[in-house]
């Protein structure tokens, strides 16, 4: 029998690596949709990504394990890295949804650019048949700005209420101070070999000085 108060969330990404502003929206990520978990999922072969991931998959995976070890409702799911053809989130969606049962909340996070540019996504608009979608805002954002056919669909299934029991197809919107940060910035900073020890889990600063990444 399923467990009738089980939320479960998607946050995929490059991770390469993974840093503090990635926390930060995971750790708010589970608070406002009212999360029981939370999957991390490094993506293992990025189709729109144009330049190719610095860190090998199982370091990315290393990584981000060791930044959420001390979060309880966080765990690193590997599916993505163990597929050897490009990966697409609706396929992810899919198989999760297969797991969890129809009635089961299911989220999925993204950010303002990923937001900007979801008719791009392979079967895009199947994603909220399948998921609710969290929206992690930047400073600014403006709905007006939307394409006209994620604006239509961003104002149909837009919600306030959360946390809720249902299973798909809302939209909410969380909005995060601003953090300067980024895994290309924090890269290019390895690379003039800059102090990083700031911008990441200390577990993860660790592993990329033992592990000699970025340099």
């Amino acid at each position: 029998m399923s467990d009738p108060h089980r939320v479960v969330g998607i946050f995929g990404g490059t991770f390469d690596p993974i840093h503090l502003a990635h926390l930060r929206m995971a750790q708010a990520f589970v608070r406002e949709a009212g999360l029981t978990e939370l999957l991390i999922i490094p993506a293992g072969d990025p189709y729109h990504r144009t330049e190719q991931s610095v860190a090998p998959g199982a370091d990315r995976l290393a990584m981000a394990r060791l930044a959420v070890a001390n979060e309880p409702a966080m765990r690193v799911d590997d599916r993505e890295l163990r597929r050897t053809a490009p990966s697409y989130t609706i396929e992810t969606l899919e198989e999760l949804r297969s797991e969890i049962g129809p009635s089961t909340p299911l989220w999925f996070l993204i950010g303002t650019d990923s937001l900007m540019h979801l008719n791009r996504w392979k079967r895009w608009t199947a994603l909220l048949n399948l998921a609710n979608i969290a929206v992690a805002l930047r400073p600014g954002f403006r709905e007006d700005a939307l394409p006209d056919e994620i604006g239509v669909r961003w104002q149909m299934h837009l919600t306030g209420s959360v946390p809720n029991q249902t299973a798909s197809g809302t939209i909410l919107r969380l909005t995060l101070p601003p953090l300067d940060l980024s895994a290309s910035g924090i890269r290019a900073g390895l690379e003039d070999k800059r102090d990083i020890s700031h911008q990441v889990p200390p577990s993860v600063a660790n592993y990329i000085r033992e592990h000699g990444l970025y340099r």
